[in-house]
């Protein structure tokens, strides 16, 4: 009889864990779904939710246990702001002075040119792709929006190629490619070289965006969607969008350079490293790291983005400041999200979730790249958040791989940048009406929720699905190292 008391009270502490992921998650989708408590809020709450049900803490027995539930979630918290805080404002820096600048219009209008106009809907694709590398995708969304109303006006057709275009890659660099909170603060949980991720992000991500636009163009051809709610006053006013002379806009090198910059310098410094070049070329190596530090190479994008917004509207510093506040006061909520969304996560490693689903994971022999994408969909869909997701995954996944706490001293059978894909792909599968993004889609495009879930839905898990089978087949193939290196 004490045996299998002894074999019951072990069974339940190893899924103590599991009961707690169940709860916690059930908490936020709770609290932001049907309570409509500010994410901010809801992911604190279940931090220390999480703390509260856990068996031990770390810190314990010095500190009580439920005050250490408290304080363990500040400095979690504080731990993913100060990884991610200054990109995202610099990030927003950069991403208004490309609009008001008209920075952002002058690509698209290189993009049009390059291709014709009978290539429209890919030559937005294309310049989505470069553009919304620093700019949030809600922001994107609305800034490019009225140029695909304008092509949809000039053609008579074809309006919801090009509002896919939009999203199509706009979603893939929100899940992929730093300065976006999710991808940056993946890189920073699973130690990974920021300058790695957008090597093997930026390319990786074409395979599915290509496949999202192909299926646009299939969907496109069977679904016709009119453009809604626009007056004639608001039709002249998007045909000036493209009317819009030439002489009022900056150049092309302009306008790139504060999206290719920050790219070419942290890739650099990246390289330079990998490539132990600090050994022959120290001074070269020294100024290539300082000016390919994430922070310093944001910062450098924002001072000419800054710049250039000042020469072509004749703005003093003052005004510039001016100009981006709004865009930092929206860059600090997102902070607050996704710092509470780590320290979410972390609190869920400290709960023993990670050891519990490595312990699974092993007993029925899970590949971590399907586990990593399981995970983090289901967490997707189940609270709509692609950044909460990739959050909280990358802290569960964070503990599997490196169970010592120790990144240098893991020995793995992949490296860990197919766990950060895989998180990513995982966080955007099945966008529904839990989602922000839908509704922004949905609202500012003029699409009934039915077209949005035929449409933007699908194209969601496309893309999950896809690049989910990129990254297995790229694991397989080419695990490229069997220790994590930062």
């Amino acid at each position: 009889m004490a045996d299998v008391m002894l074999a019951t009270s072990l069974t339940s502490a190893a899924y103590w864990p599991f009961v707690i992921l169940i709860l916690s998650m059930a908490l936020v989708v709770t609290l932001i779904t049907l309570v409509r408590v500010h994410a901010f809020l809801a992911l604190i709450v279940a931090a220390i939710f999480a703390g509260l049900l856990a068996r031990q803490l770390p810190g314990e027995p010095q500190t009580g246990h439920w005050v250490q539930a408290v304080e363990l979630t500040t400095v979690e918290f504080g731990t993913t702001a100060g990884k991610i805080g200054v990109v995202i404002c610099l990030a927003a820096i950069i991403g208004t002075c490309l609009m008001e600048s008209g920075a952002a219009d002058k690509v698209v209008r290189r993009f049009l040119a390059f291709f014709g106009e009978k290539r429209a809907g890919f030559a937005l694709f294309s310049s989505s792709y470069v553009l919304s590398i620093p700019i949030f995708f809600d922001t994107f969304f609305m800034l490019l929006l009225p140029i695909a109303r304008a092509l949809r006006l000039r053609t008579g057709r074809d309006y919801l190629l090009f509002v896919m275009a939009i999203c199509c890659s706009g979603v893939v660099t929100h899940i992929l490619i730093a300065p976006h909170p999710g991808p940056l603060a993946v890189a920073g949980t699973l130690n990974l070289d920021l300058g790695l991720t957008l090597l093997v992000g930026l390319p990786v991500g074409v395979i599915p965006a290509l496949c999202a636009w192909f299926f646009t163009r299939w969907l496109n051809r069977r679904i016709d969607i009119p453009l809604r709610g626009v007056s004639q006053a608001s039709a002249a006013e998007i045909q000036a969008v493209l009317a819009r002379p030439e002489s009022e806009l900056p150049s092309f090198a302009a306008s790139i350079l504060p999206v290719l910059g920050p790219i070419v310098l942290i890739s650099a410094a990246s390289s330079l490293a990998a490539l132990h070049a600090g050994e022959r070329f120290p001074r070269l190596a020294c100024g290539v790291e300082f000016a390919g530090n994430r922070n310093m190479a944001l910062l450098i994008g924002a001072v000419i983005a800054m710049r250039t917004l000042a020469r072509q509207k004749g703005y003093s510093l003052a005004q510039v400041c001016q100009a981006v506040g709004p865009s930092l006061e929206t860059a600090g909520v997102i902070i607050l999200i996704t710092s509470a969304g780590g320290a979410f996560g972390q609190m869920l490693k400290n709960a023993g979730v990670g050891d519990a689903v490595k312990t699974y994971a092993a007993d029925h022999g899970m590949n971590l790249v399907l586990l990593a994408w399981l995970v983090s969909s289901v967490i997707r869909i189940a609270q709509g958040s692609a950044t909460v997701a990739m959050l909280t995954t990358s802290a569960m996944m964070a503990s599997i791989l490196y169970p010592s706490g120790d990144p240098a001293g893991a020995v793995l059978a992949q490296h860990p940048i197919y766990i950060f894909l895989a998180i990513g792909f995982g966080a955007v599968n099945l966008s529904w009406m839990n989602d922000s993004g839908f509704w922004v889609v949905s609202k500012l495009s003029g699409f009934t929720e039915k077209e949005t879930l035929k449409t933007w839905t699908l194209m969601t898990v496309l893309i999950s699905v896809v690049g989910l089978m990129v990254t297995l087949v790229l694991a397989a193939v080419w695990p490229f190292g069997t220790a994590a290196t930062s």
